[in-house]
């Protein structure tokens, strides 16, 4: 947190169907609902998180991600980091407070990847659903599905890994985690942190800006990842590849798709980060062993299937 950057704030999705998505989100991963606006957005958050939402679902004509935002220290931090932005050759906007609710007023800024972030200071606190500031249990009764714990990274593809990476570390004050290589040593993909989790964003190289390759929500435990598995087919959602291992992070995972397509991550365990650790590198040529450590493949969907 060197910059002032504390975590992901929140992500804005695209969804075709709003009540299928919201059902998908909430009873089979097990996100609460806290609001909706009058924009017809939904506002979800996982049970551990202290800020009002992390999630909000936003019906469009097609599927996606809006934006993807990051929590800072305080205002001062906020304006700090928007006047290096702008010194950077990184123009930013200003949305107002209350354009999304119970939220205070958030910089925007577009990647060289074309995705827009948001950083943002200021944002209603609801405490962790169902357990008290005081003696708390170890977990609330009357939690859904999946029941996930916390909004925790994404996954974006678009062009300029390398200046987005250079973005993120230099103005943000992120650490660059894990990275994969091609075999001339450009760097293709990108994994950084901002505090001591595995990342708190990565980016793969592709062609096409803009597209989410999936968000990603945490368990806490294998034996979580297994039960995961099993409500996606036993509610026959449309699943991608496991559970497995990655070798990226050494997290374990499952991934499927929400209703509109969105490919969603459930995950536990993975790696931590500190500063001063150099980061992993992985060679392109190796990526199906990164990617899924068992299998050593990459499916097709994993790679083509974007939003």
């Amino acid at each position: 947190m060197k910059h002032g950057v504390m975590r992901p704030g929140h992500v804005q999705i695209r969804v075709l169907d709003i009540e299928e998505a919201v059902t998908h989100y909430t009873d089979l991963m097990g996100l609460i609902e806290t609001d909706r606006d009058d924009q017809g957005r939904v506002y979800l958050k996982g049970w551990t998180e202290v800020d009002k939402f992390s999630v909000v679902l936003r019906k469009a004509d097609e599927p996606g991600m809006d934006f993807l935002a990051f929590k800072v220290l305080d205002e001062q931090t906020l304006n700090k980091l928007e006047a290096n932005l702008n010194a950077y050759g990184c123009a930013t906007e200003t949305v107002a407070a209350e354009e999304l609710k119970g939220c205070g007023r958030r910089v925007q800024f577009v990647a060289p990847s074309g995705h827009l972030f948001e950083l943002f200071a200021d944002k209603e606190q609801t405490g962790k659903w169902g357990v008290s500031n005081v003696n708390p249990e170890a977990w609330p009764r009357g939690l859904q599905g999946m029941q996930c714990t916390r909004f925790d990274h994404t996954l974006l593809y678009g062009p300029n890994v390398e200046a987005c990476t250079q973005l993120f570390c230099d103005v943000l004050g992120f650490g660059l985690a894990e990275q994969v290589v091609d075999p001339d040593g450009n760097k293709i993909g990108s994994f950084m942190s901002v505090g001591m989790k595995a990342h708190d964003i990565a980016f793969i190289e592709c062609p096409e800006k803009a597209k989410l390759h999936h968000t990603s929500y945490f368990l806490e435990s294998w034996e979580s990842v297994l039960k995961a598995a099993d409500l996606i087919s036993m509610t026959d959602t449309n699943i991608d590849i496991g559970p497995t291992r990655h070798g990226l992070t050494h997290g374990q995972t499952i991934y499927f798709f929400d209703p509109s397509g969105n490919r969603c991550e459930v995950f536990c365990g993975g790696d931590y980060y500190y500063p001063d650790h150099e980061p992993i590198t992985w060679k392109a040529e190796d990526l199906g062993k990164a990617i899924f450590y068992h299998d050593r493949v990459l499916n097709e969907r994993f790679l083509s299937v974007l939003t």
